[in-house]
């Protein structure tokens, strides 16, 4: 497993929460999200060998929030 620090501007609210964390949960590989809104960033924990971090990116990205 890897632990990655994502920053993501664009997060305001409980519904932007709920977007990144619903959105990065459901691939295959993700073991844990959380959002920091008061920070702007994204903890994810996930295994490499199942999921790449530019899949990760591309997901928050879809969700209209960008990624650093």
């Amino acid at each position: 497993m890897e632990t990655i620090t994502l920053n993501v501007n664009g997060m305001s609210c409980g519904h932007c929460v709920n977007a990144v964390e619903g959105s990065v949960g459901k691939l295959q590989g993700v073991k844990s999200v959380k959002v920091h809104l008061e920070s702007g960033t994204v903890d994810v924990e996930f295994n490499p060998s199942d999921v790449s971090l530019n899949e990760i990116k591309e997901t928050i990205d879809d969700q209209g929030y960008d990624v650093e």
